[in-house]
């Protein structure tokens, strides 16, 4: 096509005729949206009915995409040799673009395949931590739980010092797994070894002690240890697994101010705050039963330096 003598390159009478097509066709696509809309804010109007309107519009929203991309497909995509041109390029673009979706998908796959982790499982993933209570296509649902003490400076910050649901529902896309490690504390084993560390004066009886925590920590886990041994055989039999001890012991260690005794001991992972809770009752009953005092920091000043005191009466010091 010429304006002014000058050719235009690329510019036709069929794709002006596709020009005007495309803009009376977006135009029209334009009004029946504006009169849906309208109609639909009618029909689900008050604010009882605001999940309605939100899926509402986004049902229009994505049906308007979707007739707008036919459309135009239809117009300016009649040659099938354009046709597929365009749709290589399109998902070449796409590709790109997406590589975040595509791996997050792939992710979930290589999740159901490899039995990283599955809805029920308590995981550490992506900085989160707790229970997965669904898994997508895309993304991984988890009910995030606290952390104790030792463990608080960790990235997210939380307050339940314990590993107790904290209530906030956090989403972590799928590709995580091919970034960061996974921590499942119920995969295969369902238990995990925990401590109580109570630190006691070495003028206390450290034996006595010893005796009152082991006592305290078989009974309380005593019930585990039939099912503990079960699963990790199960566990050596699908991985190399060096056999570890599963009975309650107390560790000493030795510092300048207390001896620390650490019991270690096998619980499940779920209520593992209630098994600690109940273990320190009894051991504090114990211990004051046996006059066994728990350690904490002192400071014994054993020197003064000469105090001169001088006293004035009237603003005049009195001779001596």
């Amino acid at each position: 096509m010429k304006f002014f003598d000058v050719t235009l390159i690329g510019l036709n009478s069929a794709n002006v005729h596709k020009a005007i097509l495309t803009l009376g066709f977006l135009v029209a696509v334009v009004l029946v949206r504006m009169l849906l809309g309208a109609l639909a804010r009618l029909a689900v109007s008050g604010r009882e009915n605001d999940a309605a309107r939100f899926w509402t519009q986004q049902a229009l929203s994505l049906l308007t995409a979707v007739l707008v991309i036919l459309g135009l497909i239809s117009i300016w995509l009649d040659n099938p040799a354009h046709l597929t041109t365009a749709v290589g390029l399109v998902t070449a673009g796409l590709a790109f673009a997406l590589q975040k979706v595509i791996t997050s998908i792939a992710a979930y796959f290589i999740i159901l395949r490899s039995r990283t982790f599955t809805v029920g499982d308590r995981i550490a993933m992506g900085g989160v931590r707790g229970d997965v209570i669904a898994l997508g296509f895309i993304q991984t649902t988890i009910m995030e739980m606290g952390e104790p003490p030792p463990v608080q400076p960790a990235e997210p910050p939380v307050w339940v010092k314990s590993r107790q649901y904290t209530g906030r529902i956090v989403t972590v896309t799928n590709d995580k797994i091919f970034e960061q490690p996974v921590y499942n504390y119920t995969r295969d084993f369902a238990y995990i070894w925990d401590e109580i560390t109570i630190p006691v004066s070495y003028k206390d009886d450290r034996r006595r002690a010893e005796e009152i925590m082991l006592e305290v920590a078989e009974r309380h886990t005593l019930e585990l240890g039939d099912l503990t041994g079960e699963a990790l055989e199960q566990m050596e039999q699908q991985y190399y697994v060096v056999k570890a001890d599963l009975k309650p012991k107390v560790y000493y260690r030795l510092t300048d101010n207390w001896l620390e005794l650490t019991a270690r001991f096998v619980v499940r992972e779920h209520g593992t705050r209630g098994v600690k809770d109940r273990m320190s009752r009894d051991i504090l009953a114990a211990f004051e039963k046996e006059n066994i005092g728990i350690a904490s920091g002192t400071y014994d000043i054993v020197g003064l330096p000469p105090v001169r005191v001088r006293i004035e009466h009237d603003g005049k010091v009195p001779s001596s």
